[in-house]
């Protein structure tokens, strides 16, 4: 029986690509189409509701239906504003376009669910996102996304990432070392990617020019974790196999935080960065700490694997290592701070209120705790199944929950929650009694009935069940998806249970301005300013694995402007801990010399005292680095991280 697992190989896009627009006459979509078309990507034309005409001298047809019988698109790239991504993702599915890419951000998660429950019964449409940058061909100069262009260059390396701005240093890092790239495969930063490792290794490993493979990854999830099973077997299997690169953002992110990326939060049993990492190594992938690295080093692992060039090299991952490994000391990850208890992105209510909703439901509470009996219960998403799912360890013991903890896929609007073959299953995971299963199913039922209906990401309850059967909840943890009330102003109810006076002011202060704000705990000193959120965790991870003492995580967004910079600057130094501020700038979209305009106006305007280091890579770096350094004010300003944090 076919599966979403027969559409890996519309991946394969290149100069035979017919590419469609969705949202076609739109501002972002024009200018995107005119550099793609330049570039050599074989745009067929586009769709707009209700219109039928020409835009950029192609078709546009009045819906997709129209567009796939008359241009006969392989791939759709999505520019639909707003609550149109979805319907525009729903109508591209069921028209059966092969390949369709979602650029946007802050797709609401239960939106998100039901498309995957749509692509997981059929097996005639892939998709590459959402929230990523999309998919790039640079061999076949077939581009469907934002990347950005000036930085690609024909070579022989594949890259797959969860992070924009972390991928486009790798992409820079290869073209310097002269090695270009074949694929940029974008995972996205969402809590649920249409393509994941895994699936996109299996494109690159057939490639023919593909030698190396990069991997980004960050905390949240198990992608991570399939991929290196899947590398470990790959090694084993393969004769003289391609080597593989990585880099896993958000060792320092504080437990319990979200990182700018909507899915950068781990799951109750879900592996921290570090020990991702750990993971990876063990079976032979060369791990950095920096992007920058991967050019040097895949050259250098590229060189070894020519030479060697004999079967079995590489099997257990023991030439890699050797080839190349430049990670001096792994810092143990910051433990949970004050500052970890609020939220971005999604809305985490208070224990009173999450019990609140049980006792509504019928499910008693207690807050007294007899946590040897504890059992823990959950509903959330298992990102590997594409699913909701029940979560179930039969112990709150943080020394043990880890390795019991067992999760159970159910498929998103369906009774199987509560069906008998899924309670027995739960209940003997969790060593329930017959007697006391009447009132699981009942909690069960309810979470999930919640889960759907407030659109929560998680629901976490510590549960214990006495001799009789009976069922109390004495802990609960409940998270809701706030892009939900943003995108729509769904859920107004559970959004007006926030309680903005007890957040942190900054975080609140930096979300009216768009970005994304963590103050970090202990004696943190650097203040730190970065466009993109995997480039953000691997700047305070960079920081202290130099023995810095990072302040706050900072995500001014990927299209960084000198607005954003100045209102970052106001922000960061509104903590008094802050003596110094690292800015580190990746321009992709974003020009180097108009963030420097902007680091120049902060000065100005806010009267900085602060020593700023200032690192600008990208597009229009050059320009940008000498504004910086020619102002006169004190600053510094460059393009290499290494040996240049210590400024901080």
């Amino acid at each position: 029986m076919r599966s979403y697992a027969d559409t890996i190989d519309n991946l394969k896009i290149g100069k035979h690509t017919r590419v469609l627009y969705q949202g076609f006459t739109g501002r972002q979509a024009t200018m995107n189409a005119q550099e793609s078309l330049e570039w050599g990507t074989n745009i067929v034309g586009g769709v707009k509701p209700g219109f039928e005409g020409e835009h950029l001298g192609l078709p546009v047809l009045p819906s997709v239906r129209a567009a796939v019988e008359k241009l006969k698109p392989d791939a759709s790239a999505i520019y639909v504003p707003g609550n149109g991504t979805v319907a525009a993702m729903e109508e591209a599915i069921e028209n059966e376009i092969p390949l369709i890419v979602a650029v946007a951000e802050h797709i609401p998660l239960h939106d998100t669910l039901r498309i995957h429950e749509m692509l997981r019964t059929q097996s005639k449409t892939r998709l590459v996102g959402a929230n990523c940058p999309g998919i790039i061909n640079v061999q076949g100069r077939c581009r469907l996304g934002f990347q950005p262009l000036p930085f690609f260059t024909d070579g022989n390396v594949g890259i797959v990432a969860k992070s924009g701005t972390l991928s486009y240093e790798a992409v820079a890092s290869t073209t310097r070392a002269g090695l270009g790239q074949t694929y940029c495969i974008s995972m996205g930063g969402d809590v649920l990617a249409g393509t994941n490792f895994v699936e996109a290794f299996q494109v690159l490993v057939e490639d023919e020019h593909t030698e190396g493979i990069i991997v980004i990854g960050e905390i949240g999830g198990s992608a991570e974790l399939r991929a290196a099973e899947w590398i470990e077997d790959y090694n084993r299997r393969t004769a003289n196999p391609k080597p593989f690169m990585a880099l896993i953002g958000g060792i320092q992110a504080p437990p319990g935080r979200i990182m700018g990326h909507a899915g950068a939060w781990a799951a109750p049993g879900e592996a921290t960065a570090a020990q991702k990492i750990k993971i990876l190594e063990d079976v032979g992938v060369t791990v950095v700490d920096h992007p920058e690295k991967f050019g040097s080093g895949m050259k250098r692992l590229l060189n070894g694997r020519s030479s060697a060039g004999s079967p079995g090299v590489g099997r257990n991952g023991a030439a890699q290592r050797r080839s190349y490994h430049t990670v001096r000391r792994r810092p143990k990850a910051v433990g949970p701070s004050r500052s970890a208890l609020g939220q971005r992105r999604t809305l985490y209510i208070k224990q009173s209120q999450a019990f609140d909703m049980l006792k509504a439901r019928g499910i008693p509470t207690v807050d007294s705790s007899s946590k040897d009996d504890q059992k823990f219960l959950a509903i959330s998403i298992d990102r590997e199944a594409r699913q909701p799912c029940i979560i179930a360890s039969p112990t709150t013991d943080p020394s043990r929950a880890f390795q019991l903890s067992r999760k159970f896929p159910f498929a998103y609007g369906s009774d199987a929650p509560t069906s008998p073959g899924m309670l027995e299953k739960v209940a003997s995971h969790l060593e329930i009694s017959p007697n006391g299963q009447p009132e699981l199913v009942r909690l069960i039922a309810e979470l999930a009935d919640l889960f759907v209906s407030k659109e929560a990401f998680v629901l976490q309850t510590k549960i214990v069940i006495g001799d009789g059967g009976s069922l109390q909840v004495q802990g609960a943890k409940f998270g809701f998806d706030d892009a939900a009330f943003r995108s729509s102003k769904r859920q107004a109810d559970i959004h007006a249970l926030r309680d903005v006076e007890s957040e942190v002011p900054e975080e609140v202060d930096a979300e009216k301005e768009g970005m994304i704000y963590v103050k970090l705990g202990g004696e943190g000193s650097i203040g730190t300013i970065v466009n993109g959120a995997g480039l953000a965790m691997n700047t305070v991870d960079a920081l202290v694995a130099q023995g810095g003492h990072p302040a706050n995580f900072m995500d001014t967004g990927g299209k960084a402007t000198s607005e954003t910079i100045k209102a970052g600057f106001r922000i960061v130094t509104s903590d008094p801990r802050v003596k110094c501020i690292f800015v580190n700038i990746f321009g992709g979209l974003t020009l180097g010399d108009m963030i420097a305009n902007g680091i120049l106006l902060a000065f100005r305007d806010l009267d900085l005292k602060v020593p700023v280091v200032v690192r600008i890579r990208g597009t229009r770096e050059t320009e940008g680095q000498r504004l910086i350094q020619e102002s006169g004010l004190k600053l510094d300003a460059f393009g290499r991280l290494s040996n240049r944090l210590d400024h901080s």
